[in-house]
């Protein structure tokens, strides 16, 4: 019988080392070889037969199993596979016998927030919640240093331009907020999401972000999930990252209820 082939992007995927979008990426910058002649875009690959070798490091053809892991990330951990400054990683929360497998972070959070944070061995899955046109919306517990005004929130909506790029939310609320229409606490939402976006958003307005907690994604809530603990999720489960989570009927300044706490 003869061996069945695969895409070189997805053998990359399969095998754990990035995303299929990232092996393309890979392909594209020639750091991919098939038994010693470099790659091209979509090139079959037979595995277990063919060598593969990416910047230099050969690649095993053995599938990693498809395990998806929702941690709870406390403040001091950063989301990077490896960062030689920062040898602290979310990754230090899986459990040792998952340790030796590849794991993907699916939607980062920076190091000094915390919250939901979902870890994959399936590129694919990553690569589909990190996407924007995937429209997964995720919902963050705000705490700033001053008091924000009802009155401002359609500037979070609109957004601002900085640098060319509009930050924004999707939605914004005050949470608990006082007989002025104010709050120090804020529920927002997004479904994009950059690199710092809400503290820069916030900052450019004037606020200090005190602390950013994400609490949910999708459907998926943090809840039952203690701070540095974590749970291994179910098919169901990751399919809820695709469900609209349920809001309110209520215009975009409504006063929100104080979310799950720690």
């Amino acid at each position: 019988m003869e061996a069945q082939t695969v895409r070189v992007q997805k053998f990359l995927a399969d095998a754990g080392v990035c995303s299929r979008r990232a092996a393309e990426a890979l392909v594209a910058a020639s750091e991919v070889w098939v038994n010693g002649v470099c790659a091209k875009p979509g090139q079959p690959v037979t595995p277990g037969v063919d060598k593969v070798v990416v910047s230099g490091k050969p690649i095993r053809s053995v599938s990693q199993p498809r395990i998806t892991v929702a941690v709870n990330k406390p403040r001091g951990l950063i989301c990077s596979n490896d960062d030689p400054y920062n040898p602290e990683t979310v990754f230090a929360l899986l459990p040792r016998e998952l340790a030796k497998l590849r794991f993907f972070c699916a939607g980062r959070l920076d190091k000094d927030s915390e919250g939901l944070v979902i870890l994959t061995t399936d590129g694919d899955l990553a690569n589909r919640l990190m996407r924007p046109a995937a429209g997964v919306i995720k919902r963050y517990h705000i705490s700033l240093k001053d008091q924000f005004p009802a009155a401002r929130l359609g500037t979070l909506i609109k957004g601002v331009v900085v640098e060319g790029d509009r930050l924004k939310v999707e939605r914004a609320a005050l949470v608990n907020a006082g007989p002025d229409a104010a709050s120090r606490e804020l529920d927002v939402h997004m479904q994009h999401g950059r690199k710092r976006e809400i503290r820069q958003l916030f900052a450019v307005l004037g606020y200090e972000v005190r602390r950013l907690r994400r609490y949910q994604i999708g459907s998926l809530r943090l809840q039952g999930i203690p701070l540095r603990g974590g749970k291994q999720l179910s098919n169901k489960e990751i399919e809820s990252f695709f469900r609209s989570p349920s809001v309110p009927h209520a215009p975009f300044f409504a006063t929100a209820k104080s979310p799950d706490r720690p």
